[in-house]
Order: C-alpha cells, then sequence, then structure tokens
C-alpha cells in the first residue's frame, strides 16, 4: 500500500486504539470497566458482534481477573489484549509481576489516572509508574494517531522472541481516551504484513509439557530476575527497529524511543511524556520566538529507559527539567531520579531538576511552561542548585 492510499476518519482516541487492536487480530480480550479506558473495551465488543473481530471476549469480574485472563491466553499461546487504569492497574499490579517473569507477551492500554486517595478521575502518571519496576514495558504516547499507530506497533515489541515481554501503551485519561481526532487508519492486510499471525516459541502443550512460574530458589531467582533486564536493555534496539519499520509503512514518525525538539542547540531542555509534550512544543516555539534557547525531549519509552539516547540530545545543555507527572513520595518523580541516577559523574552533564507538575490533572499549560523555563534558566546561572533540584508547580498551599 502506498503512503498517500490511507483511510482517514474523526474518532475518539478510545475508537481508535479499538481499530489498531482490532487490527492486530487478537485472540483473547479480556475486560473490566473503569474510566477513562470502558470506551475501548465497548468499541471492542461492538467490533465483535458485529463479525469485524474473531475474539474470544472475556468480561472478568474484577482487574486482577482480568489481568489473569491474559496469563492463561498467553500461556496458551494466543494474542492476548486489555486496558485499565488508576486503581485497576494497582489491581493488577501482582498479576502482571507474575506474566512479566514468565515473559508472556501481551499488551495493556493504561489510560493514565491519578491514584486515590483523594479520589480523582483525572489524568497523571501515577498509576503507571507505581508499575515501573514489574518488567512490563511502557511507551507513552502524545496524540490519538500516536496511540493507534503504537498500539499495532506493541503487539511485534511484545512477541518479539527477543523481547518476549508484557507491553503497557499510556495514554492520557480523557485527555486523550476521549477527545476526538483526525486519524489515519492502515488497511487490515497492511498491518497483517506488518504484524504476522503469533507463533511463539513456548506454550502450554500437553504432548510437550512446561512448566510456568515454577519455585526458583536463590541459585537461579536472581539469574531469572537478569533475564527479564536483559531482554529489557537488549530490547531497545528491536524496538527502535520496530517503530522505524511502522513509520516507513505509515509515513509518521514519532522519534524512536525518544523525539528530540529543537535541542541542538538548547541551553534548556525540558523533558515530558504523554500528551503534556504538545503543549510543551507550542511553548519552546514561542520561546524561540523570544530568542530563548529552550529544546524538548519527549521521552516515548520510559522502560526500557533510553537514558543513552537521552544523553546525545542533551550533553550541549545547561539545564535538564523534567516535567513528572507522578511522585514517590517522600523524594521526587521518577524520571527525574533515573535521569540523576545515570548521569551522576558524566563529565559535564548538565544539570537536572526535577519538576513535580500535573498531578490529578492540574493543568499544565503554556504559562506552567513558561514558569518552568524561567526557574531552570535562573538555575543554570547559579553555581550551586542542591535545595533546587527538586521542586512542585502551582501548588495550592492552602489545603496543605
Amino acid at each position: 500500500m502506498r503512503i498517500e492510499e490511507r483511510t482517514e476518519i474523526v474518532l475518539e482516541g478510545s475508537e481508535a486504539v479499538a481499530h489498531a487492536v482490532c487490527a492486530c487480530r487478537p485472540d483473547v480480550i479480556s475486560a473490566y470497566p473503569i474510566s477513562p479506558q470502558t470506551h475501548i473495551l465497548e468499541a471492542l465488543a461492538r467490533m465483535i458482534a458485529d463479525g469485524r473481530l474473531s475474539a474470544q471476549y472475556v468480561l472478568a469480574d474484577a482487574e486482577f481477573s482480568a489481568a489473569s485472563v491474559l496469563a492463561g491466553a498467553s500461556a496458551a499461546g494466543g494474542r492476548a489484549y486489555t486496558a485499565s487504569t488508576s486503581q485497576g492497574l494497582l489491581l493488577m499490579t501482582e498479576v502482571i509481576y507474575a506474566c512479566a517473569g514468565m515473559r508472556m507477551p501481551f499488551v495493556i492500554t493504561g489510560a493514565n489516572r491519578a491514584i486515590s486517595a483523594p479520589i480523582s478521575i483525572q489524568p497523571d502518571h501515577q498509576d503507571a509508574m507505581s508499575l515501573r519496576d514489574s518488567g512490563i514495558i511502557q511507551i507513552y504516547v502524545e496524540s490519538c494517531q500516536e496511540a493507534y499507530d503504537t498500539h499495532i506497533a506493541a503487539f511485534k515489541i511484545a512477541e518479539d522472541p527477543a523481547i518476549s515481554l508484557p507491553v503497557m501503551v499510556c495514554m492520557d485519561g480523557w485527555i486523550l481516551t476521549h477527545s476526538y481526532e483526525r486519524v489515519q487508519l492502515l488497511e487490515d492486510g497492511v498491518v497483517d504484513s506488518f504484524l504476522p499471525p503469533f507463533h511463539p516459541a513456548n506454550f502450554l502443550d500437553i504432548d510437550h509439557p512446561k512448566s510456568w512460574g515454577p519455585i526458583a530458589d536463590e541459585d537461579l531467582y536472581m539469574e531469572f530476575r537478569y533475564a527479564i533486564h536483559r531482554a529489557m536493555e537488549h530490547g531497545k534496539g528491536r524496538i527502535r527497529e520496530i517503530f522505524s519499520e511502522l513509520a516507513a509503512l505509515t509515513g509518521r514518525d514519532y522519534g524512536g524511543l525518544i523525539e528530540a525538539y529543537r535541542t541542538e542547540d538548547a541551553d534548556i531542555v525540558l523533558i515530558s511524556m504523554g500528551s503534556t509534550s504538545g503543549t510543551v512544543k507550542d511553548a519552546v516555539d514561542d520561546l524561540r520566538a523570544e530568542g530563548k534557547s529552550v529544546g524538548l525531549v519527549k521521552l516515548r519509552c520510559y522502560r526500557p529507559f533510553p537514558y543513552e539516547e537521552i544523553y546525545e540530545a542533551v550533553k550541549a545543555s545547561r539545564v535538564l527539567a523534567v516535567l513528572d507527572s507522578n511522585i514517590s513520595l517522600g523524594s521526587e518523580g521518577a524520571v527525574g531520579m533515573d535521569l540523576k541516577a545515570k548521569f551522576y559523574g558524566v563529565p559535564g552533564c548538565p544539570k537536572i531538576v526535577d519538576v513535580i507538575a500535573g498531578l490529578g490533572g492540574k493543568v499544565i499549560n503554556k504559562k506552567t511552561v513558561y514558569d518552568i523555563a524561567k526557574r531552570a534558566a535562573d538555575i543554570a546561572e547559579e553555581d550551586t542548585f542542591a535545595d533546587k533540584s527538586c521542586f512542585w508547580m502551582d501548588l495550592n498551599r492552602s489545603v496543605v
């Protein structure tokens, strides 16, 4: 199919994801409704009812069960999918840890939403970050179109024999799941050529019995965890290749593991994930028009962590300001901590300041970005900045 021969339609973000999942022909879909991901699973149910998709649709009694269905389907050699968010993702935590340890390659949509208490249904990244250490690959998207494309890539990433891990595509709840955009869809045959039927090397087979998740004593447990870590690290190159393969089909290249935007000569580089990145790009353009040397690194793949590519994009800058829509309470944001750990002691490394912003849907607009860039520019001129290496934006201190 030539790039210009594409179907373009206005879709809700959730519908775009459902179209992508349908095109990937999963064998099993597990479902448990929780806002803001419910529209994805409802759309897939309609596609099955209308005969557009042949898949086993399992309505689970909770998110723990929904994740367990994925485990069973994957162990049986099937292509499996679900979506969840917030407390639902946390309820899946035990199963996701186990599935990553058993190298089960399914796909989850994480419709990012705040964690209670207090109760909030607004978007931030705390839910997905709480699964940071589970062994699940995490990819964040900026737009509905990117969500569509990335879900197609996600199945190929998960099922690559050298990776064989669950993948979570993270999209900001409401902002992306419930917004409408013009989305270009690929023909089913094109997706089939990119993503062949799943033929796993290892699956439950009574003629060739194997065991998943057995006991591993101290002589083996660490080796199993290292195998997951190695699959993550070595998988960076393959993930990059898969993104490039899909970009060749779609004509849409989101930059691989990261997208560097106007960073070549930037003194100040902002780092963001998800839908906020579009706002940051607009703010960067405005700041550039004012003569301020500011750029952006959009972090697409958070796990595995592409610190090598980030460093190449920012090594000439003076300050990195990380927008973390999450917080490890008592410390700081996850991405900020990761960068400080990876860049510690690197000669000439820019100063890194972690900015906690957007929790519980707190608005990050262009003014917020201007303020962050201003603070980062001030820090660039100071000899020490330890007491300013993490700050919270736009706090309503009357409730503290």
